[in-house]
């Protein structure tokens, strides 16, 4: 995890605000370490989407404040003995256990964001503008249309290996989080969310609707 993000994300966080996250790249592993640096300092992992990177292709992960009164305890105990953490300063260390729980959480959030039928139909539409330039850049006329074609069915022929891979991991974190205690819900988007004991969604509807970039 680059310290620079973690130091610009704590930045960001003074404001009190709610604060997306989206490091160019962007790995499950990567956004879980600067979600646990947020709930050192107050603030607690709400959501991610994709949508980030120069590309659009990467995640944006959204923390906001946690009202919590062990969160607001937290954050003072860390801004007292990591003053400078978001100006060069040292950050505090991890626990190896939480990252974990948080990279299975948002790893569960991104595999479970759509159906499988959606799916299939968003790879169809993303299929097509990969296949046009594939297809009329090795042919012209009927030829070019064929290979467009070609293209196409070949990335077709790939979702249900994808799908059987979006199962395996939803179904691992799943495994994870309901052996750590964490509770099934469903948010007022009819998607379902895990949350830690005695936890509670936060924001409402549509939490990145209030995000800041970062």
């Amino acid at each position: 995890m680059s310290k620079k993000h973690a130091r610009k994300m704590l930045r960001r966080m003074a404001s009190g605000e709610p604060v997306e996250v989206a490091p160019t790249i962007a790995t499950m592993t990567k956004l879980a370490r600067l979600a646990a640096i947020a709930q050192q300092f107050g603030y607690e992992y709400a959501d991610i989407r994709q949508g980030g990177g120069p590309q659009g292709n990467g995640y944006v992960m959204l923390i906001v404040p946690d009202p919590s009164p062990e969160a607001r305890a937290r954050a003072e105990r860390n801004r007292a003995a990591y003053p400078n953490a978001s100006d060069g300063g040292a950050l505090p260390p991890l626990d190896p256990g939480a990252v974990e729980l948080l990279k299975a959480r948002i790893t569960f959030d991104i595999t479970a964001k759509y159906t499988d039928r959606q799916r299939i139909l968003l790879t169809a539409v993303g299929a097509v503008p990969l296949a046009l330039p594939i297809g009329f850049g090795l042919a012209t006329g009927v030829t070019a249309v064929v290979i467009t074609v070609a293209v196409w069915a070949a990335v077709m022929a790939l979702i249900p290996v994808g799908l059987r891979v979006n199962r395996r991991y939803r179904a691992k974190c799943t495994a994870l989080l309901q052996a750590a205690g964490f509770t099934p819900v469903t948010d007022p988007t009819g998607r379902m969310r895990y949350l830690p004991p005695g936890g509670r969604l936060p924001g409402h509807g549509n939490p990145f609707a209030a995000g800041s970039s970062s």
